[in-house]
Order: C-alpha cells, then sequence, then structure tokens
C-alpha cells in the first residue's frame, strides 16, 4: 500500500510546520519528530504509515530536516533496525557493500578525473597544468553528497566534466563570488554565461600553447 508523503517546511515556532501554501500546521498529537541522519529507520517508518516530509531551502538545494510520524511508527521501524544491526551477519553485509561503494567511487573518480583532461586539451606544452587542474576539480566536485554537477546522472559524465570546470573557473578566477547580481529573473543566468565564456577564452590560450602571462587568473589560480 502507498502511503501519503507529504512536502511541508519547518514552522516559526517549536512543533509547528508550514504546508506547500505557507500555512501552519501542527502534527497529531500521537506523532513525533525523527531527524533526518537514518536511511533505514526512515524508510521503515515512511513504509509504516503517513508522514509529513519536512524540508529547508537553502540556496539552489533542499536539506532534509526530517520527517514528522506517528509516534508508533517510529518506535516499531527504530527496534526493527536496531534488531537487523545487532545480528553479526548484518556487519558483514554493511562492510561488504562500502567496499563495494569506495570502489565504485574510485572508478568514478578516475573515469571524472580522465574527462576533464579530455575536455581541456591543453597543448602538451600545458600537460603539467592540465593534469594540476583536472585534480583540483575533481577533488572538489567528486565527494559523495557534493551536491556538484559532477554527482548527477542526468547528464553524461563528459558534460559533466565540461560544467564542473566552468564552475571551478567562475569561483576561482573570475570576481563572481563578490559580485553584486541585481534580483532580476535571468540575471545570474546571464551573468554564469558571460563568465563561462570568459574561462572558455582562458582556456583557449593552454590549448593553443600560447605564452601565458602571471597575470594569468588560472595561473595565479593554480599556483
Amino acid at each position: 500500500m502507498a502511503h501519503i508523503h507529504r512536502i511541508v517546511s519547518p514552522g516559526r515556532t517549536a512543533g509547528t510546520v508550514l504546508s506547500e501554501t505557507g500555512t501552519p500546521l501542527v502534527p497529531p498529537e500521537d506523532w513525533a519528530f525523527l531527524p533526518a541522519g537514518d536511511a533505514a529507520i526512515t524508510k521503515g517508518v515512511k513504509a509504516r504509515g503517513v508522514t509529513w516530509v519536512v524540508r529547508e531551502r537553502r540556496g539552489r538545494r533542499e536539506i532534509s530536516k526530517g520527517i514528522w510520524a506517528a509516534a508508533a511508527h517510529i518506535l516499531a521501524s527504530q527496534v526493527e533496525v536496531e534488531a537487523k544491526r545487532s545480528n553479526p551477519e548484518y556487519d558483514r553485509r554493511r562492510a561488504k557493500e562500502l567496499d563495494r561503494r569506495e570502489a565504485k567511487q574510485k572508478t568514478y573518480v578516475q573515469q571524472f578525473l580522465e574527462e576533464v583532461v579530455s575536455f581541456l586539451g591543453f597543448h602538451p606544452r600545458y600537460q603539467v597544468e592540465a593534469n594540476l587542474l583536472a585534480e583540483k576539480v575533481t577533488a572538489h566536485a567528486t565527494p559523495v553528497g557534493s551536491g556538484t554537477v559532477a554527482r548527477t546522472s542526468r547528464i553524461p559524465v563528459a558534460r559533466r566534466a565540461e560544467a564542473a570546470v566552468i564552475a571551478w573557473m567562475r569561483h576561482q578566477t573570475t570576481a563572481y563570488d563578490v559580485m553584486s547580481i541585481a534580483r532580476i529573473k535571468g540575471k545570474r543566468r546571464e551573468i554564469r554565461g558571460q563568465l563561462a565564456a570568459q574561462s572558455v577564452s582562458l582556456l583557449q590560450a593552454y590549448r593553443q600553447g600560447w605564452d601565458i602571462a602571471e597575470t594569468c587568473p588560472l595561473k595565479i589560480a593554480l599556483g
């Protein structure tokens, strides 16, 4: 049976939430709040009945704060999960799963690094710089949970690598982070487009093997 999981936001006072339209709501008396952090328990609670999923927007991201649900469902899920985790077999399977995820992450990081180097396409004269830039971009973009474009599966890895390079350069080689951008719809995207064009132009000098000035923003960023 599918249960309804209503999306709400934190309320202005303790023990309350705001509906999708901003209306204050008070959870039923027999409900309790389960903070985010344990996916297994949360999944068990959702499988047992209706929940209110509390999400808070921070910039362009939505952060899960936890769920409101029947206190009995939360307790039952906690007991069930604890019983599974106390079984020695759980530890073995958990360790195996962590090893699998780590191996998968290492493979992806290497693949992403290679895609970044390929996108950069620097002249052999600047291969050292290409490798250094690729390492910096990859280190920033690939950690699990980073929320960067490198973690999305909606676009090919090659496009993720390109977007990650442009994003890294926007923050490291331009004044984007200190710009005062008017709160006009589409203005921030317009500025990003202009800065992306500047970044591509900057990369072109390295691709062509031209002499690079000491004042080059990318050279400075690479140290």
